[in-house]
């Protein structure tokens, strides 16, 4: 007989504890900011030291916690961290030191409304912070879009998989509208922290001590010679082009008959949703394509969706970030357009429905 699945009611920011404690995470550090504190609180209420032998650590600011992850995931340990816009900004030294060193590590972005200190209301405002990088020189950063609770709890061990698959900081980009509700979730099933020698047999790139027989790791972004850091730079590429080549997600609604297409991720999906039933009430014929993955992005899903339609709304909640990659993919094929809120202002469906006529017309 299957064992009786674990449903439970909470929010997205606690998902994230518990299914960290659930996927054999070794170490959370990290710091409070609205609108993702619940994420640490939950931790701290629920002391997984004492069951699992996760460590939760309250650093003394963003900075210290993403060196904490370094340090932990350097070690090949499953580390992580979460924070929100200004904190994730803060952040950008050490992903992009981890990227260059390929150690892999996992971060949670529940974006609030900028720029600056901004506001603490939601926002999606962090596209192109995540996708381009955020950090300097040439890289990728693993990037998941959640649209539900229940996507926050599954994420992370699947962010924690891709991360170590490629040697590479695995990103959950969400927002204060997924962080924030409250849905049923089923929470994954309990997996053990890896021992320290699951972890030297799995990770022989890890800094774990030397022994007689192998030679020393050592763990770095550094090399002055400029052309190793080149053939790197090259090799990080390659990698890239195959993370885009295996790792794409994506998700259609309403596309079979459809002869327009919104393009959300996130919560701007959630609420496309309800604009695609609306605008099917009043007779046009439209459906949804909510990419999951936002890198590696859905290019060639996108670029072929665009043969097959005469007009695509990009709906977010910022000025117009995703927009510019999806009018890459549609390569001026259709007219590619882009509805946002800013400011923290979640849009309503009627808004995007009434962006989709004037598109139409």
């Amino acid at each position: 007989m299957e064992k009786e699945k674990e449903v439970v009611l909470m929010k997205g920011n606690e998902a994230i504890a518990h299914a960290a404690i659930r996927c054999g995470c070794d170490g959370y550090f990290g710091y409070p900011i609205t609108p993702q504190s619940e994420v640490i609180e939950t931790l701290a209420e629920l002391k997984p030291w004492e069951t699992t032998g996760m460590q939760v650590v309250q650093a003394e600011s963003e900075l210290a916690s993403i060196y904490m992850v370094y340090g932990a995931a350097g070690a090949g340990k499953r580390a992580m961290t979460s924070s929100s816009s200004p904190g994730i900004a803060l952040m950008q030294e050490g992903i992009t030191y981890m990227a260059g060193a390929e150690v892999p590590g996992v971060f949670v972005n529940v974006q609030r409304g900028g720029p600056g200190l901004g506001t603490i209301q939601p926002s999606q405002g962090d596209y192109f912070q995540a996708t381009r990088g955020g950090g300097n020189g040439d890289y990728k950063v693993i990037v998941l879009a959640p649209s539900s609770v229940q996507e926050m709890a599954d994420f992370v061990d699947l962010a924690f998989e891709l991360a170590f698959k490629y040697r590479n900081p695995a990103m959950i980009l969400s927002d204060g509208v997924i962080g924030q509700m409250m849905e049923k979730v089923v929470l994954p099933p309990f997996k053990p922290r890896r021992t320290d020698e699951e972890v030297i047999k799995e990770c022989p790139w890890a800094s774990t001590g030397k022994p007689k027989n192998r030679e020393r790791v050592v763990i770095t972004s550094l090399e002055l010679k400029p052309e190793i850091m080149e053939q790197r730079n090259l090799a990080l590429q390659e990698k890239y082009r195959k993370i885009q080549e295996n790792e794409v997600r994506f998700e259609q609604q309403q596309m079979d008959d459809a002869e327009y297409a919104i393009v959300a991720f996130g919560s701007a999906a959630r609420i496309a949703e309800k604009s695609v039933e609306i605008a099917r009430e009043q007779g046009i014929k439209v459906g949804l394509f909510r990419p999951i993955t936002l890198f590696p992005f859905p290019e060639k899903q996108i670029a072929e969706l665009s043969k097959k339609v005469k007009g695509i709304l990009v709906a977010e909640i910022n000025a117009g970030q995703m927009v510019q990659d999806v009018r890459l993919a549609a390569n001026g094929a259709v007219p590619v357009e882009q509805f946002g809120r800013l400011g923290g202002i979640v849009p309503d469906p009627e808004e995007i429905v009434n962006a989709l006529i004037k598109l139409k017309n």
